[in-house]
């Protein structure tokens, strides 16, 4: 296995889906970021339940300066 060294944390973007625009940092280029928000529910749940919208981000290799991209996979999960 091939490894790398991590040498700190870079500007990324996010494009498209529900975080559209949104910016943070990141370390190691991860392959696929994943974006949660909270949904509400119609009943009341039982203590520490609840229930949240899944959505995943993908790497664009084609972008190697920061800020990195990440394009909203719409087939996923």
């Amino acid at each position: 296995m091939e490894t790398t060294e991590v040498t700190g944390w870079e500007t990324a973007r996010l494009d498209g889906g529900p975080a559209d625009g949104l910016r943070m940092k990141v370390s190691g280029r991860p392959r696929v970021i994943q974006v949660t928000y909270p949904c509400k529910v119609e009943a009341a749940a039982p203590d520490g339940v609840h229930a949240e919208a899944v959505y995943v981000y993908r790497r664009d290799y084609a972008v190697s300066d920061e800020p990195l991209r990440y394009g909203y996979d719409i087939a996923s999960p």
